[in-house]
Formats: C-alpha cells, structure tokens, sequence
C-alpha cells in the first residue's frame, strides 16, 4: 500500500552529506535549493539527499565507496534557512568541490545540480534559487563574445539606452515584405530591429530569403540616416551545423548580429556560437524563449537569475530580462538583481533583490539587458529608470501598432527615450514626472503626440506569480 512516510533504506544520507558549520572554500561551487519535502522526511534529510544525489551519492552504500575519498568530493548541505512567509518550504545551502565540473561547462554544472535530483521522490518540490560560481570556475568560462562597451563601440552608440524591435507579425510575412517592416523601423530612428524567437525558416519565409532581404533593408537604412543599423538574424536551427552555416551566410552579408533561443537550442550549441562570434566579430543576441517553463513555480524549477548567470558563462552579448511594466511576468526588485548579475563586475549578497551570494565576475564582459514585451511610449521614463543605459529597450506592437506606420513609431520610441534620459541628466524623477516629460517632447514630435494618445490607456497590472520569499 502506498504511503507518503519517508524511509531512508540502507542509507542515511544525514551520516555523510549534512554537515552543518562548514565552511565553504573559495573554490566550492555554492547552491541555494528551495525545497518542499514530502511528509516524514525531516529537513536535515531532504538537504543532504539533496546534495547526495546531485554529486557523490546513491541510495544505498555501494562497495566502489571505497575506490576513491568521497569525502572530498561529495557535496555537502551546511545550512538550512527557513522561506520567509512559507511553513511548507525551506532553504538549503549545498556546497560542492569544484573538481565535480569539467572546466567552461555550463552543461555539466546544470546536468550534475539539475539533473537526477529533480525527480527524487522524497522531495516534493525543488527550486535552484541561485549558484555562485567561484572566480577560478568563471576564469575557465569564455563569457560574451564582446561585451558592453565593445558593442557600443561597434555600433558607435554612446550614453543612453539602445532601441529595438521585433518584426511583427512574426509569422506569415514573405522575406520581402519582412525586409521591408525591417528598412521602416530601422530608417525612423531604431538602433535594432530583430526576428522573433519562432522565426527560424518556414515555409512562407526560408532564413536564406530573409536574410538577404533584411540585409538590403539595414545597409539602406545605414545609408539614409548616417547611423550603424543591425538586425538579429535568428540563426538557431535543427543541428548546429545549419546553425553554423546560418552565422557564416549573415557574416558574409556584413550584418553585425547574430540571435540565439539559448534554451531550446541548448546550452552545448550556445557555448559553441558564442566561441564562433568572438572568433568572427559577431555580436550576439540570446532570446529566452522556454524560460518560463522552468523558472515561474516559486517553488518548483529553477530561477531565471540561474540561467541568467549560466547565459553569462556560456556566451551572450544581450539577454532578454522582462521589463516588470510591460506584459511579462517579472518582479521589480528581483529584475535589478538579475540585471546587475548581467552587467556587473561583483554582486554582494542582497536577499532583498534575491540574491543569496556574493558573484565575482572578474575581468568577464557584461550583457546588454533587453526589456522587451508590451511596452510603449509611456513606459520609457520608467523602463530608463529601471534599466539604465546599458540595456535594449525593445517595441515590437508598441512601434508598429502605430497609426502612422513603423517609421513613425519608431520616431516616437526615439524622441522618447531621448527625452527621457535627458530629463534624467537634469535630475528629474523621470517615473513621477513622465506625462510632463513626455507632453514636453510630444509638443515638437507629432510622432510621439499620435502613439501617447493611442497607447494612454494601455496597462498590464497583474499580480507578479514569482515573487521575492519575504514574510
């Protein structure tokens, strides 16, 4: 008869893998779980099976124990926290060897943290609720292809944020008409345009037709305003070698970016893209599409901070974040904390914006944040405020939803921004002030006057599912 009470079996994982008051080694690769355990299994237990089955550990004792000094490279569950405002859940605090990794692997730390673990019985929910990465891991990491301050020297854009869009619709278009919503936005004043996370080769568009049209549209729009243009060509495919040959075909073409689904094509092909992009001069954009099926249980899945310092190693020179005020799920206080683990060269512990360790970054690149889902005009006071410069503000209906076209939108979406960093440098509170800051631009811009009107009721107020744990 099936019964929820927990026995541990030969084995007590609590003798071997719960060893509270150690103290972790500056090489040690750090973990927070969350977890949820089944009814009987005391904390204790569930930590150190936790951190048994995701190193050394099996269910049982087996003889080949004696082969090697599991001791050293076992992980071990040294502390135990309570969730704030949860009696189901708790934290735990695992450390492990670093000599558990292979050197420069994303992969294999998430198959040894992620793997197994995640379906064990005795627990009943698991969250990775963040790693920290010790410096001589990162040093191993090749990390962005460029980085911050080389893309803004790439692309000769300094001193506010960059302006994006996704081609909308983002399926059905032909290549030409695609190339063509490319050339309107990109001539009205976008730094980037870009295909969206589904847009690979279809049938109504195969990539090799869009990319040649797309190409015509940046270097004619490059032509007419002076200023560097880009479009992320989505390069992810069926096999990394269509994927290669995708990258080559757009470097040919002399396009400056590149795009990944950094999820669904797999940790293994974004490691190797990125190595190709900084061997080629390629900048290179990661779309985070799946995100959500892992990282959006509070208390199952692991936290998009994870994946996001896990894009960092591997390779990416933007990422998506969310944008906390448009239609995405994202809570503002855990946002900033995930952005600075983007951008940053050390991040100290701040349980307040979620994060549970110190990161050392050394000499690594930082990624350009991308705020992109359902925003607009109005939005841009805040999403400058909450971004800063080095990020990508990214309009996809909130530049061609515009009654006048894409090039009018994206006029719009420049005056803005433009508006909006310039009041920041005044010193204004740009969020209490922007319908003056915004009217004051509009009166010389009948671009931006057209979208506020169109856009001032628009909202996305919903109840953030993922929230920081507090009581």
């Amino acid at each position: 008869m099936a019964s929820n009470t927990y026995d541990a079996g030969v084995k007590d994982y609590r003798q071997n893998y719960w060893t509270p008051g150690y103290v972790p080694l500056d090489t040690d690769l750090l973990a927070c779980f969350k977890i949820t355990a089944q009814s009987g299994v005391p904390r204790e237990e569930a930590a150190a099976a936790v951190a048994a089955e995701s190193s050394t550990g099996t269910w049982t004792t087996v003889w080949s124990d004696l082969l090697t000094d599991i001791d050293y490279y076992k992980g071990r569950a040294y502390r135990i926290e309570d969730v704030p405002g949860d009696d189901e859940s708790f934290y735990a605090f695992i450390a492990y060897p670093i000599d558990l990794f292979e050197e420069g692997s994303v992969v294999n730390v998430l198959t040894s943290l992620v793997g197994n673990v995640f379906g064990f019985k005795a627990v009943k929910h698991l969250r990775l609720e963040d790693i920290r990465f010790p410096i001589a891991y990162v040093k191993t990491c090749m990390g962005p292809p460029n980085g911050i301050q080389v893309e803004r020297d790439k692309m000769n854009k300094y001193g506010r944020p960059l302006l994006g869009c996704t081609i909308k619709p983002k399926l059905g278009l032909s290549a030409k008409n695609y190339g063509r919503a490319v050339y309107e936005c990109l001539r009205g004043g976008l730094d980037f345009t870009k295909d969206d996370e589904n847009v690979n080769s279809q049938p109504f568009m195969r990539w090799q037709n869009r990319f040649e049209f797309v190409a015509e549209a940046v270097i004619k729009s490059q032509q007419e305003t002076g200023e560097r243009k880009g479009h992320y060509l989505n390069v992810t495919a069926p096999d990394p070698e269509q994927m290669y040959e995708r990258a080559e075909f757009a470097k040919e073409l002399g396009m400056p970016i590149i795009m990944h689904d950094f999820l669904t094509g797999g940790f293994c092909a974004n490691t190797g893209l990125a190595k190709w992009c900084r061997n080629n001069g390629m900048l290179l954009h990661i779309h985070r599409a799946m995100h959500a099926v892992i990282d959006r249980h509070p208390k199952h899945g692991i936290h998009f901070r994870v994946l996001a310092k896990c894009l960092r190693l591997s390779g990416g020179d933007h990422l998506h974040t969310g944008t906390v005020v448009g239609k995405l799920e994202g809570d503002r206080a855990s946002t900033l904390g995930f952005v600075d683990l983007l951008r940053e060269s050390f991040i100290a512990e701040d349980r307040k914006r979620g994060i549970f360790f110190d990161q050392d970054w050394g000499s690594m690149p930082g990624v350009f944040a991308v705020a992109s889902g359902g925003i607009h005009v109005w939005h841009m006071p805040a999403l400058v405020t909450i971004f800063g410069d080095d990020s990508v503000l990214q309009f996809g209906g909130g530049t061609q939803g515009h009654p006048w076209g894409n090039a009018a939108g994206a006029a719009a979406n420049r005056v803005a921004c433009e508006a909006s960093v310039k009041a920041r440098n005044e010193g204004r509170e740009i969020e209490k002030e922007a319908r003056d800051i915004l009217t004051e631009a509009a009166q010389s811009s009948p671009e931006l006057a057209a979208a506020m009107e169109v856009w001032s009721e628009i909202k996305f107020e919903f109840e953030t599912v993922d929230k920081l744990d507090a009581a």
